[in-house]
């Protein structure tokens, strides 16, 4: 197999661990948890999971353990430092017994059910120590919620004599986890499963998990290519750039490549919604800061537009929920997707309908059609970049022609998705993500069941991270998916009232009637540590650093 050169230096770095796990760790317990809503309905669901403590690992005494097989799955989309994770994982388990096995299910949770996995070496890891990507295993979205799979993922699990399950994913495979420990923990099965924090949205936050790992590699990733388009734009000064980046439910990514490269207008789909601003309302925004640029002889800017921006906008929201459930509806499953359209117009409110027919037709189709293995909108698809400029475009028109735009304007359009989904991981990511999988061996030897790992205090050096573990329960809540109510890991939306958005809200101004380009330039591995080690604008600004 071919190397360039930068896989080959970077194959030779050693993650940075936490001081508390160099050596022997015990289990500190905190007080008992609860989950952050509908707790008596979260309770009922999972009892034999629910109400465990926070735990934090400090120094203990060295045990003489027995070897014991463990398994890991990497589920849902990409993020970069997957392959740390396994890695960390795998040396943390034969520091505690040489004779420990890892054995990775192939292609995401499906490999379970179907009993396809390989045993993960030390010549294989070492094959994939700080690269991007999960194809040291694959990955995949088959979601693990029927009994049927329960039963089959355990007669591969006792084959292989496999004492815990690790699963790598966002807030809904880290669901799957959940459900999967309780049903373990009811039927005293005696297989553990850990979970581990990823999604490079960013979205897999709260007070216990600091930030999912990918988002920092990710973030930087994008904010090279806004940069480098930020530096053309600049330098040819005749177009104004829509930028579209990934981020369905949360503007995290959006926010953080701001705070980053200072763009002329960056929205925020939590702020659109809490203003209860309509779609014209979006595009009178822009055109009010194309026009006032133009005002001093500059036709050209940046537009940051987080992914799922149109699901935010209050009265396309409300129709997308009423969407949601009339396409979960058994008759809805029986008709084909030409009558689609006709189906869903005939069944949602007075309300709704007049929306759904003020959409362009391309975007009411696409709401309309097809939904996500989670019955979500495929907002991806919306090409909301080319929208926005399309009507800031004839918003323009109209002002000219009425005397009140004098400038010229052109639009290019980007969307940045699956370019920083597999990236090399940096520096920050190939540590945090190491230590994560590491942990996650360390919650195994301590008997911990329905627990994500979690590394904290991640903008001090690594020395001083925190290293422990928070119930998955404590971060569920009750939400209508495919017309149902359902246990879910909450979402982290951007808060309005933090300090990463009031930092950007109190610069932003300036950015729209000034250029004022930062251009970070791709991620470094080698150098200063000023330069290599940085964790996130975000990370820092909520812990004041």
């Amino acid at each position: 197999m071919e190397k360039s050169y930068l896989q080959i230096a970077r194959a030779a770095y050693q993650p940075k661990l936490p001081k508390a796990l160099l050596g022997p760790v015990k289990a500190q317990e905190g007080a008992p948890t609860q989950s952050v809503g509908n707790q008596e309905e979260i309770k009922a669901l999972f009892p034999n999971t629910y109400g465990m403590p926070v735990i934090e690992f400090v120094e203990g005494e060295k045990q003489e353990l027995p070897p014991f097989n463990v398994g890991v799955i990497l589920s849902g989309g990409q993020a970069p430092g997957g392959h740390n994770v396994i890695s960390g994982l795998f040396d943390g388990i034969k520091s505690l017994n040489a004779d420990s096995k890892l054995y990775g299910f192939i292609l995401g949770p499906g490999g379970l059910v179907d009993h396809k996995y390989m045993e993960l070496t030390s010549d294989i890891i070492d094959e994939y120590r700080n690269t991007g990507g999960f194809d040291i295993i694959g990955s995949g979205r088959t979601k693990l919620e029927e009994v049927d799979q329960f039963e089959k993922g355990i007669e591969i699990l006792r084959e292989l004599n496999i004492k815990a399950l690790v699963i790598i994913g966002g807030d809904d495979s880290n669901t799957n986890a959940c459900v999967l420990a309780e049903y373990y923990a009811a039927k005293k099965y005696g297989v553990q499963v850990i979970g581990c924090p990823k999604t490079i949205d960013g979205d897999l936050k709260n007070e216990q998990i600091e930030t999912s790992f990918g988002f920092d590699t990710a973030c930087k990733t994008y904010s090279e290519l806004i940069g480098n388009i930020q530096r053309d734009c600049n330098s040819a000064r005749k177009y104004w750039h829509f930028i579209k980046l990934m981020g369905r439910s949360a503007s995290h990514i959006a926010l953080e490549c701001a705070l980053q490269c200072q763009p002329n207008i960056c929205l925020i789909s939590e702020e659109v919604e809490a203003k209860a601003m309509s779609l014209d309302d979006v595009v009178t925004y822009i055109a009010q800061a194309v026009a006032k640029r133009a005002e001093q002889g500059n036709n050209y800017g940046t537009v940051l537009i987080p992914e799922g921006l149109i699901e935010f906008i209050p009265a396309i929201k409300k129709l997308i929920a009423e969407l949601n459930d009339v396409l979960a509806s058994p008759e809805a499953q029986n008709i084909g997707r030409s009558e689609q359209i006709d189906f869903v117009k005939q069944h949602i409110s007075a309300e709704n309908l007049a929306v759904f027919n003020s959409l362009p037709t391309s975007v009411a189709r696409q709401l309309a059609l097809d939904r996500d293995p989670h019955g979500n909108v495929q907002v991806s698809l919306i090409e909301t970049e080319k929208l926005l400029s399309a009507m800031v475009a004839a918003k323009l028109d109209k002002w000219k022609k009425a005397g009140k735009f004098v400038g010229k304007f052109a639009a290019q359009h980007h969307f940045f998705g699956y370019e920083g989904r597999c990236a090399a991981p940096s520096n920050y990511d190939a540590d945090y993500c190491y230590a994560l999988g590491f942990n996650a061996s360390r919650l195994i030897a301590n008997g911990k069941t329905g627990y994500m790992s979690i590394v904290k205090n991640t903008t001090a050096p690594a020395a001083e991270w925190i290293a422990g573990g928070v119930p998955i329960t404590m971060m569920m809540n009750m939400e209508r998916r495919n017309g149902k109510n359902k246990p879910v890991i909450r979402k982290a939306l951007v808060e309005l009232d933090g300090a990463p958005f009031k930092y950007f809200a109190s610069r932003r101004d300036e950015w729209a009637e000034k250029t004022m380009y930062v251009y970070p330039g791709p991620i470094q591995y080698f150098g200063p540590t000023e330069v290599c080690d940085q964790p996130t604008c975000t990370l820092k600004l909520e812990q004041a650093k």
